[in-house]
């Protein structure tokens, strides 16, 4: 929208929202997004100025005019004083940050309908730390790992992934390529050109909150439970807990990590699992695969690869080499495999454990 009779829209749609014009960031985007799938805001007009009386007249203003002030629905964070952390967090907030701070309950609630509680309380700190910070972070300038700590290890990148990360994504909304004109655009032109870049940048990464949000909800939540009965009954699969097998995948390693910092080790019991086995499909007769559970914030790196003879073969050669028939495949990295067979499964976990 251009920034025309912002008091007239304001009447007719609901609360205005207001943010800054100029080159846009992932925070602004985020948290206009994230402001507008709740009722109050769900029809809010958008503002972009810089214009302090234009921005006075905004019901909710994020990202600029250097306030932040609850109470007054001020949330900027480019203040020299401003100093604010999400709890239990060290990184400084940025504008996606605060919006998320007071108002990610009520959105997690709008958009899963998870009524408030522990679940919720959980499903609150996991949004932040797996998907808000990250926006905090790069919005203020903060590196997973200090460039200085990296060189100090002797440490390079293997590869550039600078144009990865949503941030990125959501810069390339910043430019176009201009199409030849005669007629020079207007400046309230350019400004609705701009206005309306940021307006698809701001729905894309809406959309990756809400994915985010809506599969944590309908499968990391349940999935915790079900890690937990798994992990208490990993003994009779292998005396030592090294194997522990699921009814059906999910997503396991977050909660499998916790269980093993709470919980008391039993003397003559590992104190990590190393293979997960889940089944394929839901089908009684489903194939089976095995998982090598990868280092906690490692990447690909695990805790134990399957056996390396193993490693990028298929079907019955695998079944020769591993001596336990029923191989499917080892991926060459040797993180994950299969077996036509949930016993099949077994034998190849334990006998990875013991290579």
């Amino acid at each position: 929208m251009t920034t025309e009779n912002p008091a007239k829209k304001l009447k007719l749609d609901g609360p205005l929202i207001g943010t800054h014009s100029g080159h846009f960031h992932a925070d602004e985007a985020l948290a206009v997004s994230m402001l507008r799938l709740l009722p109050t805001y769900a029809n809010s007009p958008l503002v972009r100025t810089r214009d302090a009386d234009l921005l006075s007249t905004c019901h909710t203003v994020v990202d600029v005019g250097a306030e932040y002030d609850a109470s007054k629905n001020r949330y900027d964070h480019h203040q020299r004083e401003f100093a604010t952390t999400f709890p239990g967090h060290a990184t400084k907030l940025s504008s996606a940050g605060l919006v998320y701070m007071h108002f990610g309950r009520d959105i997690i609630q709008t958009v899963t309908g998870l009524p408030a509680g522990a679940d919720l309380d959980i499903l609150f700190e996991k949004i932040y730390t797996d998907f808000i910070e990250a926006f905090d972070a790069n919005d203020n300038g903060v590196s997973v790992i200090a460039p200085k700590d990296l060189e100090a290890a002797g440490l390079t990148k293997k590869f550039e992934d600078r144009g990865f990360s949503i941030a990125s994504v959501v810069n390339r909304y910043n430019y176009f390529p201009k199409a030849p004109s005669e007629v020079e655009p207007t400046k309230e032109q350019q400004q609705a050109d701009e206005d309306a870049r940021f307006a698809k940048a701001s729905l894309f990464v809406g959309e990756q909150f809400v994915l985010e949000l809506t599969d944590c909800a309908a499968a990391w939540l349940p999935a915790r439970n079900v890690v937990l009965k798994a992990y208490n009954e990993r003994l009779q699969y292998d005396p030592k807990g090294r194997i522990l097998v699921l009814p059906e995948g999910m997503p396991w390693a977050d909660h499998l990590y916790t269980l093993e910092k709470v919980n008391q080790i039993p003397e003559g019991v590992a104190p990590q699992v190393l293979y997960v086995l889940f089944p394929e499909t839901t089908e009684p007769d489903s194939k089976w695969r095995i998982r090598a559970v990868s280092r906690e914030n490692s990447g690909f790196e695990n805790r134990k690869d399957l056996p390396g003879p193993w490693k990028g073969v298929r079907d019955d050669e695998l079944s020769k080499i591993s001596g336990i028939p029923g191989g499917v495949f080892v991926h060459a990295a040797g993180f994950i495999g299969g077996n036509k067979t949930f016993d099949g499964a077994l034998a190849m976990a334990k006998a990875a454990c013991d290579f």
